[in-house]
């Protein structure tokens, strides 16, 4: 039941939410400045303008860089992005994006850890016979990857249920390579962070790109752009979840006993 409430409370306070809320009380209060409203943070979002500008904050200060350029660690831990089930009875799992893919093994490929750990993403209302970190260590040892240096960790439905699994998986205090998609990677380092890891962020899957020139392109409307905007208002409401639960925590638990609530 938790997860269903993580993904379903956070719409109101996204741009889809709030535009349909400002629309439906302007047209029950016949109101023009409520459904303007709307109609104005609409345009907004889905300008690329404005979702370029929201992505380059959400990643920042994040770039991209070369495997070989990083540390050495005790593993490798590559976050789950989740799987498309592709229509048919075999129920056949493809990735949205291998980006994440591709960093842990070129990461491992440079011999930066011994250890290569997909974490076992989980959405309960999808056709999944296999977890996110299943498919990928598939895919991996098809590559070459020798399977006793690849690891798969328990379900997860969220960056700290994954965090605590990679935990109880390897163990604490352990230096790691944490792979994951730039918009995510301030929250998922400081969540692996609070279970005692040394965190190395290696960023993928950059959603922003590098500067260009302004073009009318920019200003015009696109759905794309909007579900930019929308991945970005959901990344910063994470963050602001997590920051408001351990200021509670140490609050409450001065003497850290609520640390891992």
């Amino acid at each position: 039941m938790a997860i269903y409430l993580h993904k379903i409370l956070p719409f109101f306070y996204l741009p889809t939410g709030i535009v349909l809320v400002l629309l439906g009380v302007g047209l029950c209060r016949r109101s023009r400045i409520w459904i303007g409203c709307a109609l104005v943070l609409f345009f907004l979002s889905s300008m690329p303008l404005v979702s370029n500008g929201l992505l380059r904050l959400v990643e920042h200060p994040f770039e991209r860089g070369y495997a070989e350029s990083m540390p050495i660690a005790d593993a490798i831990v590559v976050l789950s992005e989740g799987q498309s089930i592709a229509p048919g009875s075999d129920a056949i799992s493809e990735w949205n994006d291998g980006d994440r893919f591709w960093g842990g093994v070129d990461l491992f490929k440079a011999a930066k850890a011994p250890l290569l750990v997909f974490t076992g993403g989980w959405i309960p209302w999808t056709r999944q016979t296999q977890t996110d970190g299943e498919v990928l260590m598939s895919f991996a040892a098809r590559l070459g990857i020798p399977e006793e240096n690849m690891r798969v960790s328990e379900k997860a439905s969220n960056t700290q249920e994954e965090a605590n699994a990679v935990k109880k998986l390897i163990g604490k205090e352990k230096r790691l390579l944490l792979v994951t998609s730039a918009f995510h990677m301030t929250r998922a380092q400081r969540l692996f962070k609070a279970q005692g890891f040394k965190v190395f962020p290696f960023p993928v899957d950059f959603k922003s790109e590098a500067s260009k020139k302004l073009s009318i392109i920019d200003i015009c409307p696109k759905a794309s752009a909007f579900e930019k905007t929308e991945m970005v208002f959901r990344e910063f409401l994470g963050r602001a979840f997590y920051t408001f639960r351990d200021f509670f925590n140490d609050f409450y638990h001065p003497e850290g006993q609520g640390a891992g609530l």
